[in-house]
């Protein structure tokens, strides 16, 4: 392979690991991807080092280390499984490396996220079934769907407008709990505590307590220790959020 040909590779398993990174991957998925993709480029001796805010991939020699900066991240599981499929097909020789690199720019391009209005839907039905989960009464399903729907618009509204993820769930959680206060003085509900429950449920980073579980056992623990420290913050400003309702 000529020069121009590796740095392409490089840059290959860069996009790829940043786009699972961006999309909530694990870390060792993440690297296992990278290591992948580079060993079918005849770069045997590449090492990265990959957290969720930035990935160092070392090609070997003669080329340089790289580092590039995770910016945002989400949960997009579907976009996590499209780069893998892109893995997959280039170490089976089914893509060659400029239709691997081309395929992973349409897919950092293309948003395979649901729709706002599905989401909510979704976050809203999630609610109201966690109340039945938690042994809630039915007369309360209304109460946690409207809650968890209106709790999760906030939460992604405000969250795009200041970039500030904590702030948007203390401020989505606060809500939910105003909403469900009102619900129970109003008569349209009975028992705050598991509409409240019921409906922070869509908010709580279960996937990223998962990842942080998986990356500790798989020993990486830098990822896995600020993934939970993410996670704890995230359970933390939902906490907030309904404990400064509740407190007055």
């Amino acid at each position: 392979m000529s020069i121009v040909d590796k740095e392409t590779a490089i840059d290959c398993c860069l996009l790829a690991g940043r786009l699972m990174m961006e999309a909530g991957a694990e870390t060792y998925r993440v690297e296992d991807t990278m290591a992948r993709m580079a060993e079918t480029q005849q770069l045997s001796a590449t090492h990265s080092f990959v957290t969720p805010t930035g990935i160092i991939f070392s090609p070997g020699s003669p080329h340089h280390t790289k580092l590039i900066r995770i910016k945002d991240r989400t949960t997009d599981l579907e976009k996590v499984a499209l780069v893998n499929d892109v893995s997959r097909k280039l170490s089976a020789n089914e893509y060659t490396l400029e239709e691997a690199y081309t395929k992973l720019q349409e897919i950092e391009k293309t948003n395979v996220m649901f729709p706002l209005w599905l989401q909510i839907i979704a976050a809203a039905v999630a609610s109201g079934s966690f109340l039945i989960l938690y042994s809630g009464l039915w007369t309360d399903v209304p109460a946690a769907i409207f809650a968890g729907g209106v709790g999760y618009v906030i939460v992604t509204k405000i969250h795009e407008l200041t970039r500030v993820k904590f702030f948007a769930e203390f401020v989505g959680s606060l809500f939910i709990g105003l909403i469900g206060f009102a619900a129970v003085q109003t008569g349209l509900g009975l028992e705050l505590d598991k509409i409240i429950v019921g409906s922070v449920m869509p908010l709580v980073p279960g996937l990223l307590i998962t990842n942080a579980v998986r990356d500790l056992m798989a020993g990486h623990f830098m990822s896995g220790l600020s993934k939970g420290a993410e996670a704890f913050l995230t359970a933390f400003a939902i906490g907030a959020g309904v404990a400064l309702v509740l407190s007055f």
